[in-house]
């Protein structure tokens, strides 16, 4: 599956002050703010992996080799949003098309969402450019803000920060070196994890 981002988002899932609230830091303490900063970007990089999702709204470009043989494209990251969405695809001679919203349905209810070719109509049939020929915008996420995820999600970033935070080394546990609180982060990540593997 090739991807790329177009539009990060600009908050997280968790903010500071939350992350501080749950480690017991003192608010006013900024000693270690920027360390923080990066817990928290690893543990939203950890759930975000193991969830196979994006979780506040960002913007994408979706790279498909070639059009599906049936009637949908499967859309990565879950929770796909229809604002702003674009098909395009280049031909041989380099020509770029993009396809009509009247051509397909955007389905944002099953997730991950989809893209169905409407009654009557089918995919271009043309060669298509031998590079990236399919470059498919789309947005995804949870929401705006850090209130649309749900609460286990954010308590799954919450302990994972608390984890690197408390065990700035790996832990040794048996044979091997783990953090010590992944069993009860992916059981809480579990029911929102995305199991459809999109290549």
């Amino acid at each position: 599956m090739k991807t790329a981002i177009k539009t990060a988002p600009v908050l997280k899932p968790v903010s500071l002050e939350e992350v501080k609230d749950h480690l017991r830091i003192t608010l006013g303490n900024t000693d270690e703010d920027d360390y923080l900063q990066r817990l928290i970007t690893a543990g939203t990089n950890y759930a975000q992996l193991f969830l196979r999702r994006r979780l506040i709204t960002q913007t994408w470009y979706y790279y498909p080799d070639d059009f599906p043989r049936g009637d949908v494209i499967v859309m990565p990251y879950g929770k796909l949003q229809s604002a702003g969405f674009t098909l395009k695809y280049t031909g041989t001679d380099a020509v770029v098309h993009t396809m009509s919203s009247d051509e397909y349905i955007i389905d944002i209810i099953q997730d991950p969402g989809r893209v169905v070719l409407d009654y009557g109509e089918s995919w271009p049939t043309e060669s298509l450019y031998p590079s990236n020929p399919i470059v498919i915008e789309f947005a995804c996420g949870y929401g705006l803000t850090s209130a649309s995820i749900p609460e286990e999600i954010k308590q799954a970033i919450l302990l994972s920060i608390s984890d690197l935070y408390e065990n700035r080394e790996a832990v040794f546990i048996g044979q091997g070196f783990t953090l010590t609180k992944t069993g009860a982060i992916d059981q809480l990540l579990w029911p929102y994890r995305i199991h459809t593997v999109i290549s």
